[in-house]
């Protein structure tokens, strides 16, 4: 076993590209398993440098705090793909990367990211590459309408994304868009949207929580159903497509890869995630090894944890003034509270999440 795959020993301190509650999450598993965390991030008070050992405040692009980062660490995995893949490539000469940068920048890229799944067999719904409202219309033309426009970069949470029907006027959808590059996809008229999560270690080995159904709120997550409620071949082909996607990114750490299931049962690429995920939030309360802690497992070269769940969940988002009903929560006994420790409960904004165990169905 070379040194560059060698399992960290406890004491070894991970860096974290990025302060939100994903890396909060990721360190408060990493400290259980022996680790210290540096946290990475332009923000004061981050949820993730609240319970971490250090914090570097700088830009991404600072380098010389990006040297003095990379000094601290013995390798570092982001907690969201909006941020610099040069940044990483950067730090990448420096100390281990994982995911590496090549797998965010297919992932912070739709374009990338829809041309890398057809060339890996992959089906997404049908997509074209759009410079301008000319594009739109090409589209709605060629796809049928209506036709969903989606920013190249930086959009989430429904950020960035627009419906167009015929009729609609382009220009004005273009300009709403705000960027010089976007990807128009037809209109899937699906069942349900899922999502899986597989794990990837550095020598190969990988394991893939089961498929969850995913309802969304104002194109914001809102709930997610452990397991989903799809058919056993439906959700075996969510897992053999996002196993098949981890494998030819190469990935090291953990994906998301979301998807739509059609009316007629076939599953369809729509997102990839290289990161922990909200879907997965669930199985902090609901596996034996949570999606973070087999996070931290993957990028520091250790054996990946059992994805066996002992219960069935529901998790449901807690947005911008949900988090004031905390007490109320807890009040509940059956119900598994976390907040993220964000000061400021804004519309849209994610403040916690709180989680409900059922008995396993099969």
């Amino acid at each position: 076993m070379s040194a560059a795959t060698a399992p960290l020993p406890p004491g070894s301190t991970i860096g974290i590209f990025g302060g939100g509650q994903l890396g909060r999450m990721t360190a408060l598993a990493a400290a259980r398993l022996g680790y210290r965390c540096h946290v990475f991030t332009p923000e004061r008070d981050s949820p993730c440098a609240q319970v971490s050992d250090g914090e570097t405040v700088a830009d991404y692009e600072d380098r010389a705090a990006l040297d003095a980062f990379a000094a601290r660490v013995q390798v570092v995995t982001s907690e969201f793909e909006n941020v610099s893949a040069d940044a990483l490539r950067y730090l990448a000469t420096r100390v281990p990367v994982r995911p590496g940068p090549e797998v965010l920048a297919v992932a912070q890229d739709r374009v990338k990211e829809k041309t890398f799944c057809a060339s890996i067999g992959a089906t997404t719904t049908p997509v074209l590459v759009a410079h301008g409202a000319a594009d739109i219309v090409r589209a709605l033309d060629e796809l049928g309408s209506p036709v969903v426009l989606k920013t190249a970069r930086m959009g989430y949470d429904g950020k960035g994304q627009a419906r167009i029907a015929a009729g609609d006027d382009a220009e004005a959808a273009w300009r709403a868009m705000g960027a010089s590059q976007g990807v128009v996809e037809a209109w899937v008229a699906f069942d349900c949207e899922i999502s899986v999560i597989v794990a990837r270690g550095v020598d190969g080995a990988m394991l893939a929580y089961p498929a969850v159904e995913n309802r969304h709120k104002h194109h914001i997550l809102d709930e997610t159903i452990a397991p989903a409620r799809v058919g056993a071949a439906t959700a075996a082909e969510a897992e053999r497509l996002a196993r098949h996607v981890a494998e030819r990114l190469d990935l090291v750490g953990l994906l998301a890869v979301e998807m739509f299931v059609t009316k007629d049962g076939s599953v369809l690429v729509n997102e990839l995630a290289p990161r922990p995920h909200n879907s997965g939030h669930w199985t902090i309360d609901a596996c034996i090894t949570s999606q973070f802690e087999q996070c931290v497992r993957a990028v520091s070269g250790l054996p990946l944890g059992s994805v066996e769940r002992h219960a069935d969940a529901v998790m449901k988002n807690l947005i911008g003034e949900e988090a004031g009903r905390w007490l109320e929560i807890l009040g509940d006994p059956a119900a598994k509270l976390h907040l993220y420790g964000k000061a400021e409960a804004r519309p849209g904004r994610k403040m916690g999440h709180v989680t409900w165990l059922k008995p396993r169905r099969g």
